[in-house]
């Protein structure tokens, strides 16, 4: 399978399971912590990239709420079309992340939570390496990627109607790739999910 048809194969699973992955009305779940974290960490009114940002819950809504500038980004029309309904005080472009061009160093922080996982392996590194240029000195990367290399597709995922398709390096890649961008790693954690789990870092742009 090719870069464009994973990239097909993400983009029309979200827009068919949208409402099974978040409803409208979901909290802030394992998230209130680590928005809150970064929202000490970021300047009053700092703005901020929610790369991945799906409907806008619960990143762009706490962000936002919490007097922030929220740009978010996501591939599928119909997240997208929900972030803008659901979380009006920010900006959302539906947009392939790997594809696009934002100006340098115009923000605090760029948060990336379970979307880089979803991109060709081959074009995370690159984009890892664009974001820290988009970020302004001392600004913030905060994401989640994968503890073990994987790459594969789920049927009927959340018991939906399509297909969804993962592709990770292990945490020491992502590790080499952060400070190969010139980012400083200040924090990282892993995170449980069924039998596995995810690992969260924390990244400074020096400067």
């Amino acid at each position: 399978m090719g870069g464009d048809d994973e990239r097909d194969v993400v983009r029309r699973g979200y827009d068919a399971l949208s409402y099974h992955y978040r409803s409208d009305r979901a909290d802030d779940g394992q998230y209130a912590p680590w928005l809150a974290g970064l929202h000490r960490l970021v300047p009053v009114a700092a703005s901020i990239l929610d790369l991945g940002c799906g409907c806008g819950i619960p990143v762009a809504r706490f962000l936002a709420k919490a007097g922030h500038h929220v740009t978010g980004v996501d591939i599928s029309e119909v997240q997208i079309g929900r972030a803008r309904r659901l979380v009006p005080a920010a900006t959302f472009i539906r947009a392939d992340a790997t594809a696009i061009e934002l100006p340098p160093a115009s923000f605090d922080a760029v948060v990336c939570l379970y979307a880089l996982i979803h991109m060709p392996l081959v074009e995370q590194p690159r984009l890892i390496t664009r974001i820290a240029a988009w970020l302004r000195p001392g600004g913030w990367l905060l994401t989640t990627v994968g503890t073990s290399a994987w790459t594969g597709t789920e049927e009927n995922w959340l018991g939906g109607p399509a297909t969804m398709w993962w592709s990770q390096a292990d945490a020491a890649t992502y590790r080499s790739w952060l400070r190969g961008a010139g980012l400083t790693i200040t924090a990282e954690h892993f995170v449980p999910e069924g039998t596995g789990g995810h690992t969260l870092f924390w990244a400074r742009r020096d400067g």
